[in-house]
């Protein structure tokens, strides 16, 4: 009986901190305060988005404006998160400095932004070791399947390498976020 107790107690624990956005309010931005809640009444969609930041190790994507975060998604990554990608099928995500060239609507993923990776380095890396560098690294959603719902993948890595969020996290980033704008991922 006890096992099934601790089982449930770390399910619910995984599960309370795999699921999460945050809105940060962007410093000199008009306020309101609604209950005990402190609500930014500046829109996000009125600010430019320059960078996007990956933090690997917090499984968090950061929509960078003015050196500030100003809000915070919860990702999954390859399904070897650790390290940066080495070659191809190693199924990892890379790190390093990228850009968010193009977009494209995903059958299998609903909505997907590619990274411009390898770069200039990562290639020459690859070169040197005889291996090729991968590609067709994505920003994207989850499968709609009806045997596997969104939250199963959304607190797993899963993907093959690409960056994946809730389909409606991706919405909001694809609407924010421009072709061109820099993506930095950090281990």
């Amino acid at each position: 009986m006890r096992w099934l107790l601790a089982l449930f107690c770390f399910s619910f624990i995984s599960l309370s901190q795999a699921a999460f956005t945050q809105t940060i309010v962007p410093k000199g931005s008009e306020q309101a305060f609604i209950g005990n809640k402190v609500i930014n009444t500046e829109n996000i969609a009125d600010r430019k988005i320059e960078k996007v930041l990956i933090l690997k190790s917090a499984h968090q994507l950061q929509l960078i404006s003015g050196g500030e975060a100003l809000k915070t998604y919860r990702i999954s990554l390859g399904k070897q998160p650790k390290g940066a990608k080495l070659q191809e099928g190693d199924q990892r995500t890379p790190e390093g400095f990228y850009w968010l060239d193009w977009r494209k609507p995903s059958n299998n993923f609903n909505l997907s932004m590619h990274i411009s990776y390898p770069n200039v380095s990562d290639s020459a890396r690859a070169r040197r070791e005889g291996v090729k560098p991968g590609s067709m690294i994505m920003i994207h959603g989850t499968p709609i399947d009806e045997e596997y719902p969104e939250w199963y993948f959304h607190t797993l890595d899963w993907t093959n390498g690409c960056i994946a969020m809730k389909n409606t996290d991706m919405r909001e980033v694809w609407d924010l976020v421009k072709d061109g704008t820099m993506i930095e991922i950090r281990p």
